[in-house]
């Protein structure tokens, strides 16, 4: 009788530690956990006692329940957890507590969505449907793994072959950060460019506020601080006497001068240093971005910052002319990027980007985009009157049905076909044919014939808006034209707008009609974009405001007059670096702050190069 009460009460204890371990690991780790240590027991154990069509729903049930687990439950369950802490003063009330707490909490658990009011679920399914609309992404919203031009390059050409081509220009990074600035630092992360270890820290000396929220849309500004104000006074100083030295001296002191970047950065361009004068542009818009207001996001497209305040203006250029550099190195799905940025800040488009953005668009091969931009953009549906639209979306839809071919669906042919709308745009605007001829050029003998028709052969834009907009089509997208398809499908629509006309003469008046009431004014409403701005190759002539500054006499008399033959050894002592280049940029590029040709002229100047052998 002795032997048989220890045995019981062994195990009794056994059981009390086992179930205390239980509970430190419940509270240890979550309930996923144990429920999967439970799960294939308990599951098998289940589908032998329960009937089919229950338990199927079990494994669902309760990851959804387990994973999606409310607030105020948690909340409710740490209120627990802190009440079974402070009624711990004996073991057994502890496990008792913790096994009553954690039965309690599996009832929560599988009761989760009975214990929902159905009002409140209508209620969160009402606020959720508002932020999916209030979230819906512009036809403008950017992309910013396209804005980069590096990430697309890597996308042609291929990562091994860009690094290379970095590793090869790390010579050129190296000597630029000699001199006093090996101390490099890690500049901020920005969308729109990539800053290099070697540009200076940025100076605060710009910032924005937010002037208004309005239609769910807001409006901001650049405000210039005091400093910059100050040095702004000194740059208009500078460019009234067409000092071009005391421009460059400003960025010593101020490297993040837009006003003075801009300006180097066009003298570097027409004097034929484009990536000198790109870098330029680069560091603007990575001052420009650094002075964004924390609630400026203009990547979402409902931010707006209006043209007319005058320290706004600077972006705007800043941009334009950063997204013809991206088309100029062949990043064209970039520089569409940067077109839908443009276009996003100012709904009064100040640069024209309306356009250009379908060339960059037809460039990028984003077909779609282009069709579906032409339909949402504006609610009248107008946007095929222009001539840049009319003739790309045919272009577009030519592409598009050569897709749809191959993908075998039947989904375009609801759509008219790019013959038809090549005829519509041919038949709006004819005479765009003529000037895309020649600018082509287009050297098909049937195009003689063609352009012998009185309609093409004497066709006129009909006024000066519209004259103007047809010479920054023809301008701007004559290069595409060089395509062989999409020559045939020019001289292929042209010819059947020649028989149309030839069997009913009056669908011309009334094209002509459509013409006049879409472009009605009697003066150049676009006359502030120059066409020269949208075109892809760099005028040899600078404009007049730069062309002062280009040839600054006191420049001429340092550099002219056999300045070279006086000191006939700069030529034997120059890096290499220097030799056969522009003796204007050369000096434009020492004076700025970033700039370094290396130390003194020593016999160690030389070291690491070939020296020169009389």
């Amino acid at each position: 009788m002795t032997m048989t009460h220890p045995i019981p009460l062994l195990l009794l204890l056994e059981t009390l530690s086992s179930s205390l371990k239980m509970t430190r690991l419940l509270k240890s780790s979550s309930f996923n956990l144990f429920y999967d240590s439970i799960e294939d027991d308990d599951l098998d154990v289940a589908h032998e006692s329960s009937p089919p069509g229950v338990v199927d729903q079990v494994p669902s049930l309760v990851k959804t329940t387990v994973g999606k687990l409310p607030l105020s439950n948690r909340k409710s369950k740490k209120k627990k957890k802190k009440t079974k802490e402070d009624h711990n003063s004996t073991n057994k009330d502890k496990s008792q507590e913790s096994i009553d707490g954690f039965l309690q909490s599996l009832a929560i658990h599988t009761n989760l969505s009975t214990h929902q009011p159905p009002t409140t679920k209508a209620k969160n399914s009402g606020v959720l449907e508002n932020m999916v609309k209030k979230h819906t992404p512009s036809i403008l919203s950017v992309e910013p793994k396209f804005l980069r031009p590096e990430n697309e390059l890597r996308r042609i050409f291929g990562s091994d072959v860009v690094r290379s081509f970095e590793n090869s220009n790390a010579s050129g990074s190296s000597r630029q950060i000699r001199g006093g600035r090996r101390g490099g630092h890690n500049p901020r992360k920005t969308f729109l460019v990539s800053p290099s270890s070697h540009w200076p820290r940025w100076d605060g000396s710009l910032s924005m506020e937010l002037v208004e929220t309005r239609d769910g849309q807001h409006f901001f500004k650049y405000v210039h601080t005091s400093s910059y104000s100050q040095t702004q006074r000194a740059f208009e100083a500078a460019k009234a006497i067409n000092d071009l030295n005391g421009i460059a001296s400003i960025l010593v002191y101020h490297p993040y001068h837009i006003e003075s970047l801009i300006t180097i950065a066009e003298v570097l361009k027409f004097s034929g240093e484009h990536q000198p004068a790109a870098d330029a542009i680069s560091k603007c818009l990575f001052g420009l971005e650094c002075a964004w207001h924390p609630m400026f996001n203009p990547l979402q497209g409902d931010c707006q910052l209006k043209y007319n305040h005058e320290t706004n203006r600077p972006l705007f250029s800043v941009l334009f002319t950063h997204m013809l550099n991206m088309d100029r190195r062949g990043c064209h799905r970039s520089a569409l990027e940067v077109c839908k940025l443009l276009l996003s800040l100012d709904s009064d488009d100040p640069m024209g980007a309306m356009f250009c953005i379908d060339y960059f668009s037809l460039r990028a091969e984003e077909y779609s985009w282009l069709e579906q931009f032409s339909e949402e953009y504006r609610s009248d549906n107008s946007l095929w009157l222009f001539p840049n639209f009319s003739y790309s979306l045919a272009i577009a839809r030519l592409y598009l049905e050569r897709e749809s071919c191959t993908k075998s669906t039947s989904k375009e042919n609801e759509m008219a076909t790019s013959t038809d709308l090549m005829k519509q745009a041919l038949m709006l605007h004819p005479s765009i044919l003529k000037k895309l001829v020649e600018k082509a050029p287009l050297k098909d003998p049937a195009w003689t014939k063609i352009l012998k028709h009185k309609f093409f052969g004497s066709a006129q834009a009909g006024g000066p808006s519209l004259e103007h907009l047809i010479d920054i089509y023809v301008e701007r997208n004559y290069i595409i034209w060089r395509l062989p398809d999409l020559q045939v499908l020019l001289r292929d629509a042209a010819q059947l707008v020649i028989g149309t006309l030839d069997h009913n003469g009056s669908d011309a008046m009334d094209w002509a009609c459509v013409r006049k009431e879409a472009f009605s004014s009697e003066k150049n409403e676009y006359s502030h974009l120059l066409v020269s701005d949208f075109s892809g190759s760099v005028p040899q002539m600078p404009p007049d405001d730069l062309r002062n500054l280009m040839v600054d006499p006191r420049m001429a008399h340092a550099m002219g007059n056999g300045g070279d033959e006086a000191n006939p050894e700069v030529h034997a002592r120059a890096p290499r670096e220097v030799m056969n280049r522009n003796p204007v940029i050369v000096f434009l590029e020492s004076i700025l702050p970033w700039a370094d040709y290396g130390g003194p002229l020593d016999g160690n100047h030389f070291e690491g190069h070939d020296r020169d052998e009389d």
